[in-house]
């Protein structure tokens, strides 16, 4: 499996580069290739898992940036997921939970 994070980085880092050597910006396709292999690699934790909800947060990121045509933050966006599920900086102690609310909820004090 990090076999597979390690083509996925140097596939993205590949087209990154190309696309910058030639001052083009990544295209559609690039940041729909990005965003999969970002699903792809969320999927692989429990759904539970809260370095998943955080990857899963960059990946939606990732596609409002898509559909403002800006392909190159889509890329980092979809990039800073796969980095979540590889590094999993975020954990909670046995017992803790994730607190998320809806839109209309509000925390409590």
């Amino acid at each position: 499996m990090s076999l597979r994070i390690g083509v996925c980085l140097t596939i993205l880092t590949f087209a990154i580069t190309s696309a910058s050597a030639h001052d083009e910006e990544p295209t559609q396709e690039v940041c729909d290739a990005a965003v999969a292999e970002a699903r792809a690699q969320a999927a692989t934790l429990p759904a539970d898992d809260v370095s998943r909800y955080f990857a899963e947060r960059d990946i939606q990121q990732a596609l409002v940036e898509a559909g403002n045509g800006e392909f190159d933050d889509c890329v980092e966006k979809a990039e800073r997921a796969v980095l979540e599920v590889r590094d999993r900086p975020h954990s909670l102690k046995p017992g803790e939970r994730l607190n998320i609310l809806r839109a209309d909820e509000m925390p409590t004090r």
